[in-house]
């Protein structure tokens, strides 16, 4: 039987391990494509075929979905590119109303990124130079007028950086009506090239250093003064602030400057209106950590409070509630996010798991490759058990048979609320012992038929290892704390997908 295939096996098909693997349906691998890329090279696909993917994905679903999920990744994964590349991909096959109009000028919170979008549109319809972009859409200029009459003379001098393509060749294809006379005049000066540098923190700093000092003493004294007044001027950013710890301890800034970051780094209201993935804690964390300053632990402490805040108390996850939580650390999962990031998928699968368990009240943790091992961690440090088992992961080797996790259930005859397991979904029995995380699912729920079982699928390669259909098995994408609202969704009976299809547009 070739072609009437039994409906119970069009879903099957195989992993980049070559394991049995389930099809998901377009607009769920869509959600887990987008939400899991920063169109770099992964272990197992390129950025090109991971866009190509994504486009052939796009004609498969309704334009709406596709607005939803490209604001959803914008507005809460906090994603850049993708979410330009949705926009830009759905201009080419959807006309006929005002959705990637209103999309477009949504998307675009930065002014750098009516460049970047143009880019990415130059990149899709293969053209080369500023001049050569050609006409837009009349949508996609009706969106990006709207977001340069969103821009002040600040923050397009801040983002008018030197490209292939400027503000004032996008300024001069868009051709936004201003609101005002003020506004025409910034416009005329943008065209001109005389808009002034903006102070930031950058500017201040260089300038500093392009000082003439006696001694090097004299010069540490000017920076460590520079950044106590950056501090306190409070023209220091929250993602400032983080991507500098290790600069503002080592310059050596006075204990109260040092209250000062710390306050501001574990207030629950800075974490949220920052947007910050979890995993930049995380990169915070390490850079800091072996600091040789009598502050580092202060810091350190601040930086465990911060990323607890970055978490919601979830619901159904009381005392009464047995969890259970899996974290892959095989070697596809040892793939940096992108050529400049030093955090790897193995990373978020790690903050991600620490942050569910500093949830929980009733909580197994372990870590699997080649062997599964459950290891007992402290609920509130988030941070640190990040790093403990980054020390321990050659323990369990680097294969990805996940389903010992539930082996082990069932030979200890323990039953478990909420399994979640935190992966590539390249599962696979490196031990050829015809192991499936499918197979001892089903047995699982026979014994337990209560459980529920999520699968974080950090990658989004299009797969999952088992079928994501009915009441107990689950499909959660993404690196952000956002991930929770998805399983506050899923415990309150909607399905994965809700939180993105209830977005206005």
């Amino acid at each position: 039987m070739r072609f009437n295939v039994p409906l119970r096996n069009r879903d099957r098909t195989r992993n980049y391990e070559g394991a049995e693997a389930y099809t998901l349906s377009p607009e769920l691998e869509l959600y887990a494509a987008v939400v899991t890329t920063t169109l770099s090279d992964k272990f197992y696909e390129g950025s090109d075929e991971r866009l190509e993917r994504i486009r052939q994905l796009i004609a498969q679903v309704d334009p709406a979905f596709v607005a939803r999920l490209a604001v959803y990744a914008r507005e809460q994964m906090h994603l850049r590119s993708v979410p330009l590349a949705l926009t830009v991909e759905l201009a080419r096959i959807h006309t006929g109303d005002s959705l990637v109009g209103r999309l477009t000028g949504r998307v675009i919170q930065r002014a750098d990124e009516i460049t970047e979008l143009l880019a990415c549109y130059q990149a899709a319809n293969g053209r080369t130079g500023a001049k050569k972009l050609g006409r837009l859409s009349k949508q996609l200029q009706k969106g990006l007028a709207v977001a340069f009459n969103r821009f002040d003379a600040y923050q397009l001098a801040k983002y008018d950086r030197a490209a292939e393509i400027r503000l004032r060749d996008a300024l001069f294809l868009v051709h936004p009506k201003a609101k005002d006379a003020a506004q025409q005049a910034l416009f005329d000066r943008l065209v001109r090239d005389e808009l002034q540098t903006p102070y930031t923190w950058e500017t201040e700093l260089s300038a500093t250093g392009q000082a003439q000092f006696a001694t090097e003493a004299e010069k540490a004294a000017a920076f460590r003064a520079r950044w106590e007044e950056l501090i306190t001027s409070g023209r220091l950013g929250y993602m400032a602030l983080l991507r500098n710890l290790r600069n503002l301890l080592e310059a050596g800034i006075s204990p109260a400057h040092v209250d000062r970051v710390c306050q501001t780094l574990a207030d629950p209201r800075a974490v949220a209106r920052s947007r910050q993935l979890p995993f930049r804690f995380l990169s915070a964390y390490r850079e800091v950590q072996d600091v040789r300053s009598g502050y580092t632990p202060q810091v350190l402490d601040a930086l465990e409070a911060a990323v607890l805040a970055s978490a919601a108390n979830l619901p159904g996850f009381d005392g009464d509630t047995s969890v259970l939580v899996a974290c892959d650390v095989s070697g596809s999962m040892q793939r940096p996010l992108s050529p400049r990031s030093k955090v790897q998928h193995y990373d978020i699968g790690l903050v991600l798991g620490m942050l569910l368990q500093s949830r929980c009240r009733n909580v197994l943790t372990g870590i699997f490759g080649d062997t599964w091992k459950t290891i007992g961690l402290p609920q509130q440090r988030v941070l640190a058990n990040v790093m403990d088992l980054r020390r321990r992961e050659g323990e369990v080797g680097y294969a990805t048979n996940g389903y010992l996790v539930i082996q082990e259930l069932l030979r200890r005859g323990q039953r478990i609320d909420k399994v979640m397991i935190f992966t590539d979904c390249q599962l696979w029995d490196s031990r050829s012992s015809n192991g499936s995380l499918a197979d001892e699912w089903q047995r699982y729920r026979r014994f337990a038929p209560n459980a529920r079982l999520y699968v974080f699928d950090l990658a989004g390669y299009g797969t999952a290892p088992l079928r994501v259909i009915g009441r107990d098995v689950h499909l959660i994408a993404g690196w952000s704390d956002k991930v929770f609202d998805v399983l506050a969704a899923l415990e309150s009976g909607a399905e994965a997908l809700s939180v993105i299809e209830q977005i206005e547009l």
